[in-house]
C-alpha cells in the first residue's frame, strides 16, 4: 500500500504490511504443538490439555470423521459452548478437510433448522443439553451424523462423576442414547487413532461458514477461507509486538462460536502457544473473576457488556485483576466510561476499542494498545488492511466527512454462501481491488483514526436531522447511575421519528426520566435529546453480549400495532 496517514501512529515493531504464508487453519495448532508440546494449551475447570495432547485429540477426531464418511468440503456444524471439545472439533474438522459451521448454542429450533438447511451440514457436534432442540427439527434437516458430548466429558475425576448427578438433581441432565446416527464423544475418540488421511486442501479453500448474527436481516454464511483466517490471526499478532510466544495466558471468556472470540481468543492464542483459561459461560462473572485471580491471564479479549459487567459486579473488589495487560474490545461500540472504569479497577490494563465484521474474519481496525488510543475511536487499520470513508460509489471522502466505511485486505471473505446477488451488493471492485462495503457510517480524522458514527440502518431521522444513536448512548453511559443504554428511533407523527432511550440503572440507583433528559441537554443538541426514556432491568443481547437494537425497534413496532 502507498503511505497512509495511520502508519505514523503504528507502535514500534508493528509492520505496515504482513506476509501471509501459504498455511491452512490447522497448521496454527500443528506448529505450536511442535514448538511447545508440553505447555498447557487448555485449562478448563481443572482439566488440562498440553499442546501435543490437543493436537492428538484433534487428529483422532479428524480420523473419526473421515472413517464416518466426511469428505473434503463437507460442512460440519459445531454447537458447543467454550470447552476443550469445541477446540478439538474445530481444528479436527479442519484437519479432515471439512468446512466448519459455527453454530450458536442459544439457537432455538427454528434458527438451528435454518442454519443446518442453509449450510447443508450433514454432521452436527452438539452438547447433550441442547439435543432436544435438534430432535424438534431432526426430520426437517439432512443431518446424517450427530456427535453428542457433555461438560462431564472434559472434567477430571471425580468432577466428571459429580457433574451429571448435580445436573440430574436440577433436572437439567439430558441422557442421549447412541444409535446408528448418533454417537457419544468419548466412544467416538476411544475407537479411533490419529492417522488422518491426506486431503488436498489449499489456502484459498473455504475453512468456515460464519453466519452473521441476524441483527440486520436473515443470517447469511460468510465464506471465510483458510487464508482469510490465518491472515487475520497474523495481523492481530503483529498488532501486539510485545507478545511472548509460549508464555502468555489468555482468558477465553467470549464465545468461540462467535467470529470475534474464534479469532481474537482461540486462534490467536493457539498461534502463539498461549495457555487458554476457558470459561464455558460468559455471563458467570464470579467464575470469570476467580479464574483471573487464579490463572493470571495477560490477554483478555472481550466485549463491552462483559467489561461493563465486571466493572459493576459487587465481587470485583475482592479479586486481583492486575495481571491483565492487553484487552481489545470488539463486537460493539465501547463506551468511553466503561474503558476508563476498567482501567482503574485493573490498575492500568489497556482496554482499547477495535472494529470488525463477520465478513472480515473479523478484525480490521484497532487502537494502538500501548500507543495513542483515542477515546471513542475504533483506531486505525491493521497491517495489510486498507480502509476509506466513501460515497456510494466507493470514492474516498475528505477527512472529517461522514460516509460509508469500506475495507480491503487478505482477511475479506469470498462472499455469502450460495447468495451471489447479496455478495455482489457488498463486494465491489473500486480502483483495481475488491472492497467490502460495511454498511457502517464513519469518519476518518487527518491522522487516520476512524470513528463509527452508526450503522446506515440505525440512523434516526427526526424532523429532517440525522441522529446517530451511538452519540446519544455515549452521553447516557457517562451518567453515574446508568449501567447500560440503547437508543432507537420510534414513529412520531410530527417528526417522522423520535429519539427514544432504553436504559438499565445500576443496582440500588434511582433517577427519573426528566432528570436524564436534563442531563442530556448539557451535551446534546435539542433534537438529539431523547423525547422518551424507558427503564428496564436488562436489554436484549446476542449470545456474545451485543445489544440488539433491532429487537428494541421491533418491540416498539409491536406496541404501535396493539
Amino acid at each position: 500500500m502507498t503511505q497512509k496517514p495511520w502508519f505514523a501512529h503504528y507502535e514500534q515493531g508493528v509492520p505496515h504490511e504482513v506476509e501471509i504464508p501459504p498455511m491452512l487453519l490447522h497448521d496454527l495448532l500443528i506448529q505450536s504443538a511442535q514448538k511447545y508440546p508440553k505447555r498447557t494449551a487448555v485449562h478448563f475447570i481443572g482439566y488440562t490439555l498440553t499442546y501435543e495432547q490437543l493436537l492428538e485429540q484433534a487428529r483422532r477426531f479428524a480420523h473419526a470423521l473421515q472413517a464416518w464418511g466426511v469428505k473434503k468440503g463437507d460442512r460440519v456444524a459445531i454447537m458447543l459452548p467454550n470447552s476443550p471439545q469445541q477446540i478439538v472439533a474445530f481444528f479436527g474438522s479442519s484437519l479432515a478437510g471439512a468446512i466448519v459451521v459455527n453454530t450458536s448454542p442459544l439457537y432455538v429450533p427454528r434458527e438451528l433448522q435454518h442454519q443446518l438447511e442453509d449450510s447443508g451440514a450433514e454432521t452436527l457436534i452438539i452438547l447433550n443439553s441442547f439435543f432436544p432442540r435438534y430432535q424438534e427439527i431432526e426430520k426437517n434437516v439432512k443431518v446424517r451424523r450427530v456427535i453428542v458430548t457433555s461438560i462431564a466429558d472434559a472434567l477430571p475425576f471425580p468432577k466428571n462423576m459429580i457433574f451429571p448427578m448435580l445436573e440430574k438433581k436440577k433436572k437439567a441432565w439430558v441422557e442421549v442414547k447412541p444409535t446408528e446416527k448418533v454417537r457419544k464423544w468419548p466412544d467416538l475418540l476411544k475407537h479411533t487413532n490419529h492417522d488422518v488421511q491426506a486431503v488436498d486442501v489449499k489456502p484459498e479453500d473455504i475453512a468456515l461458514l460464519q453466519y452473521t448474527g441476524g441483527t440486520t436481516g436473515t443470517p447469511k454464511g460468510a465464506m471465510l477461507t483458510h487464508c482469510n483466517l490465518v491472515a487475520n490471526c497474523i495481523q492481530a499478532k503483529a498488532w501486539l509486538p510485545d507478545l511472548q510466544e509460549g508464555k502468555e495466558v489468555s482468558l477465553g471468556a467470549i464465545p468461540y462460536f462467535h467470529v470475534y472470540g474464534m479469532t481474537a481468543s482461540m486462534n490467536l492464542s493457539i498461534a502463539i502457544g498461549a495457555t487458554i483459561a476457558l470459561i464455558p459461560n460468559p455471563r458467570d462473572i464470579p467464575m470469570i473473576l476467580k479464574t483471573i485471580d487464579r490463572m493470571k491471564p495477560s490477554i483478555f479479549p472481550g466485549v463491552p457488556t462483559l467489561y461493563n459487567a465486571i466493572n459493576n459486579h459487587p465481587d470485583t473488589p475482592k479479586h486481583n485483576l492486575t495481571s491483565i495487560k492487553a484487552c481489545i474490545s470488539g463486537s460493539a461500540a465501547l463506551p468511553v466510561e466503561t474503558a476508563r472504569t476498567f482501567g482503574r479497577i485493573t490498575n492500568g490494563a489497556n482496554l482499547v476499542e477495535g472494529y470488525g465484521l463477520t465478513e472480515t474474519s473479523p478484525v480490521t481496525h484497532v487502537n494502538p494498545v500501548y500507543g495513542e488510543h483515542r477515546e471513542g475511536s475504533i483506531g486505525v487499520p491493521l497491517p495489510s488492511v486498507d480502509a476509506r470513508v466513501a460515497d456510494e460509489n466507493g470514492k474516498e471522502l475528505p477527512a472529517g466527512e461522514i460516509g460509508e466505511l469500506i475495507v480491503s485486505g487478505p482477511n475479506i471473505m469470498l462472499g455469502y454462501w450460495e447468495r451471489p446477488v447479496e455478495s455482489k451488493h457488498v463486494l465491489k471492485e473500486v480502483d483495481g481491488k475488491v472492497w467490502l462495503f460495511t454498511g457502517d457510517m464513519a469518519t476518518m480524522d487527518p491522522d487516520g483514526y476512524f470513528r463509527i458514527v452508526d450503522r446506515k440502518k440505525d440512523v434516526i431521522i427526526t424532523g429532517g436531522f440525522n441522529v446517530y444513536p451511538r452519540e446519544v448512548e455515549e452521553v447516557l453511559y457517562a451518567h453515574p447511575d446508568i449501567q447500560e443504554a440503547a437508543v432507537v428511533g420510534v414513529p412520531d407523527p410530527y417528526r417522522g421519528e423520535a429519539v427514544k432511550a432504553v436504559v438499565v440503572l445500576k443496582m440500588g440507583k434511582s433517577v427519573s426520566a426528566e432528570e436524564l433528559k436534563q442531563y442530556c441537554r448539557k451535551d446534546l443538541s435539542p433534537y438529539k435529546v431523547p423525547r422518551e426514556i424507558e427503564f428496564r432491568t436488562e436489554l436484549p443481547k446476542t449470545a456474545v453480549g451485543k445489544i440488539l437494537r433491532r429487537a428494541l425497534v421491533e418491540s416498539q413496532d409491536t406496541a404501535q400495532t396493539k
